[in-house]
């Protein structure tokens, strides 16, 4: 029967869990303090990459401590009655024979989508008055939608363990399966994983079947995986970097497209850079860049792009010659991107109307938007009788009348002349 290296090979006590010793340190004790009063922070928020081991950590703890583990992942309970119904209930009353309990919310990230109904508000209600530890688990814990949470959560951070822990572990499972591996190719694993435990498991698993010895030439072909970093870490990187070269290499790994990453570095940069002058420097340069940027959209000349690259990055990071690293600040997301996200519906509107209008007119749809638009509403807000006989002559669906009209009631009288 086929059965998964990462299930098979699960660490059942902490012993067996690859790195992060700290971090587990940290937890376990956590954990134990509540055997003599309820901690300040009643959660624990571990955070970091995927595949560095959060999970089987918390299981593995819960396993040498002999805790019942109530886990659930946290995207399949976004709304606030669900995550109440699961981990209200469970984190308040005790197990059947008496034995301590431990709640864990696994990929709470997952928690923060559209679907999301209250469901963090409800996760803060569980953590404030819990009665047993509470773990919540996300890859991101900076979220903007875990800034309250953070408050009342002792923060853990799980970092991609060493290659050399890696390769230890894929060398027991090796010895487990009876395979013998060089050194050399265990390493080659462990490095085209980029250190994640759970895929270097498994590219090991695909690697060894119907075979018990491996080779370096068994291993040669596999693909280096396109493991992008967060956001924030390239951020981190433009902004306190020493080095030109780090900043502008730091795009490599930018899981953003370039527009989108301008917008996260100029709403970050006054937050960032407190003094005047390391301010005025980084606008500068920001300044020089969105220039470039007009240039190549005007123009179509891709060449100019690598200016808009440097002075984004390396024109940043160079700014900060004054600014003092004192603590953590945190970073923003974009209100330029938020403001565009909350629009959107209204500027689809308004292409769609845009279109209309240049079929019929012979101009193009940013002319129409611009120039005709706000004559047209004016019309349709006051004049009902013209205002039918061009959405009739222009194709206007009800939608679009309705949005002409600036309401319901008077697309209603426009509506009731076209019959």
């Amino acid at each position: 029967m086929y059965t998964a290296w990462t299930t098979k090979h699960k660490p059942g006590s902490l012993e067996e869990v690859v790195g992060n010793s700290e971090a587990i340190q940290t937890l376990a004790g956590w954990v134990k303090s509540w055997d003599k009063r309820i901690p300040k922070k009643r959660a624990a928020f571990l955070y970091g990459p995927p595949g560095v081991g959060k999970t089987v950590c918390v299981e593995a703890l819960a396993h040498d401590l002999g805790m019942e583990l109530v886990e659930k992942n946290a995207s399949d309970y976004r709304t606030a009655d669900m995550v109440k119904r699961f981990a209200g209930l469970a984190s308040q009353y005790g197990t059947l024979f008496g034995h301590k309990r431990m709640v864990l919310l696994d990929e709470l990230d997952g928690i923060t989508g559209t679907a999301d109904r209250g469901g963090v508000r409800a996760v803060i209600e569980v953590v404030k008055e819990a009665h047993c530890p509470v773990v919540l688990i996300a890859n991101d814990v900076y979220n903007p939608r875990f800034a309250t949470l953070r408050r009342y959560c002792l923060l853990i951070e799980f970092k991609k363990p060493t290659v050399l822990q890696v390769v230890k572990r894929l060398k027991e499972i090796c010895r487990r399966e009876g395979i013998t591996a060089e050194d050399e190719t265990l390493k080659f694993v462990a490095q085209r994983s980029g250190r994640d435990v759970r895929s270097a498991i498994n590219d090991l698993q695909a690697l060894a079947q119907g075979k018990k010895h491996l080779t370096h030439e068994d291993v040669s072909w596999l693909a280096e995986r396109n493991r992008k970093e967060v956001i924030f870490n390239v951020l981190r990187t433009i902004f306190y970097s020493r080095d030109c070269t780090e900043a502008k290499r730091v795009l490599d790994t930018a899981n953003v497209d370039r527009d989108m990453l301008f917008q996260w570095i100029y709403e970050n940069v006054p937050h960032q850079l407190t003094d005047p002058e390391d301010l005025a420097k980084a606008m500068d340069s920001l300044s020089l860049a969105d220039l470039y940027r007009g240039r190549i959209r005007s123009s179509q000349n891709w060449s100019l792009l690598r200016y808009v690259l440097d002075f984004m990055t390396a024109g940043v990071a160079m700014a900060r010659e004054r600014t003092k690293v004192g603590g953590w600040v945190p970073f923003r997301f974009p209100e330029r991107i938020r403001w565009l996200s909350r629009t959107r519906s209204e500027r689809d509107m308004r292409s769609r109307i845009g279109m209309k209008i240049r079929r019929k007119c012979h101009v193009s749809s940013v002319v129409a938007v611009k120039e005709f638009l706000p004559y047209l509403r004016i019309v349709f807000e006051s004049n009902a009788g013209m205002a039918c006989g061009i959405a009739e002559w222009l194709g206007l669906d009800e939608d679009m009348v309705e949005y002409l009209a600036g309401g319901k009631r008077q697309a209603k009288a426009i509506m009731k002349s076209l019959g």
